[in-house]
């Protein structure tokens, strides 16, 4: 009897063991040169609250989701400070700031901006009100190295006054739901993961005809949460893919896209300046993969690659800084597409009247994504990353001429 227990026990940790097995998706570790660490550090979650200056009708929030405001302090009847912190040190120097503003009655006050003082003003304001964004001009925003001033008239509608416009989790996946909508025979959002503060991660997984040996691109955007002009290349990126022509019909033909329309869920929803929930920047942690977020994107482009037999070609991850430039890597020459970032500048400079590529090219030493795509596939990695302040109507014609370029290009390889 004791012999066939321990027969049935092998046979059902057998059957476990390859149940297990084919469920789980081993990944491979990437090395770079330098190590950063992105273990869990403690963030400074920001008190939700309102800021009533009944002597003068004043008030703020930052109870919306989205939002950054940690203190107003009352300077004079008109002059009010409004305190931002990070969400945890050390962190890059992009303070990010939103909240709203009203008065009892119409009145005019004038805003300082204080951070913590290692940190300087980054964004200039965007405001909005009657649902229309505006970027604060010279003669309501002035900005020295001691005092960032916003000069406002408010009255009992809220202002919204935040460094980039706001792009939340519920707008994100209100405008991916409409465009894929007449698309479901080649697209799919699919949920592969949640990030420490369960909210889902999502792909876009983009395919026409066969699955089998098709190369494979990867998008990926708002790894950082404040970088929204990079979310905004994106969003042209692939709604020009999305077009019915024969040029999309022919590169969807060969090509797969996996497309990451928001990396970093919980920070967007936090206002956080740069990291995710758990303290960490995820655009270092693509070595190690410690991070929700970063694990279960690796994990679901391993899967899809093995599944089907595919090969990882070009990633592009989209993102934002002071000015335009294209971060490419140097060693290109055995990737399956050794001369596309040549030929794509090219191909976008004839296609944008007075347009000049801004390429910095080196290999990535910290734990990166365009340094993943390159050093772990051994595809062709490219950071895209747009201006704070580059015009919105500008941002549209880069992406959308970005995407045709590289659709044309790789349709011929």
């Amino acid at each position: 009897m004791s012999h066939l227990i321990r027969l049935i026990f092998t046979k059902r940790m057998l059957l476990l063991l390859i149940l297990y097995s084919t469920s789980c998706i081993s990944v491979k570790k990437v090395p770079f040169n330098q190590i950063v660490d992105t273990a869990n550090k403690k963030i400074h979650f920001q008190k939700k609250k309102n800021f009533y200056f009944k002597d003068v009708g004043v008030h703020f929030t930052n109870q919306f989701e989205g939002s950054r405001l940690n203190n107003v302090v009352k300077i004079n009847d008109s002059i009010f400070e409004v305190q931002i912190l990070p969400e945890n040190i050390p962190i890059n120097s992009s303070p990010f700031y939103a909240f709203k503003v009203w008065g009892n009655q119409t009145k005019k006050i004038v805003i300082h901006f204080k951070y913590p003082k290692q940190f300087k003003h980054r964004y200039i304001p965007k405001i909005k009100s009657n649902n229309l964004w505006v970027v604060a001009d010279s003669t309501r925003f002035s900005l020295s190295d001691s005092l960032s001033i916003l000069k406002l008239s408010i009255n009992p509608a809220p202002t919204l006054v935040s460094a980039q416009e706001l792009h939340s989790n519920e707008s994100v996946y209100s405008w991916i739901n409409q465009l894929i909508v007449g698309k479901e025979a080649f697209v799919q959002l699919k949920n592969i993961g949640k990030t420490k503060l369960d909210r889902p991660i999502k792909v876009l997984d983009i395919n026409k005809g066969k699955s089998k040996n098709k190369p494979i691109i990867v998008l990926l955007t708002r790894q950082h949460p404040p970088e929204v002009t990079g979310y905004f290349a994106f969003q042209a990126f692939l709604t020009e893919i999305f077009q019915q022509n024969e040029l999309t019909d022919n590169f969807l033909e060969k090509y797969r896209i996996l497309a990451f329309p928001l990396m970093n869920p919980d920070g967007v929803a936090l206002g956080h300046w740069r990291h995710n929930a758990n303290g960490v920047d995820l655009n270092r942690d693509w070595s190690k993969y410690r991070q929700p977020e970063i694990k279960n994107t690796v994990k679901y482009i391993t899967k899809i690659l093995k599944k089907n037999n595919s090969k990882l070609i070009l990633g592009l991850d989209f993102h934002s800084t002071w000015y335009d430039v294209f971060y490419t890597n140097k060693d290109n020459e055995l990737t399956e597409i050794p001369d596309f970032s040549t030929h794509w500048f090219e191909e976008l400079e004839s296609r944008i009247p007075k347009y000049e590529v801004n390429e910095k090219s080196s290999n990535s030493e910290t734990p990166v994504s365009k340094g993943w795509f390159l050093f772990g596939h051994n595809a062709v990695g490219i950071t895209f990353e747009i201006g704070d302040e580059t015009p919105k109507d500008r941002i549209e014609i880069i992406g959308k001429e970005a995407a045709k370029a590289m659709m044309n290009i790789l349709s011929k390889q």
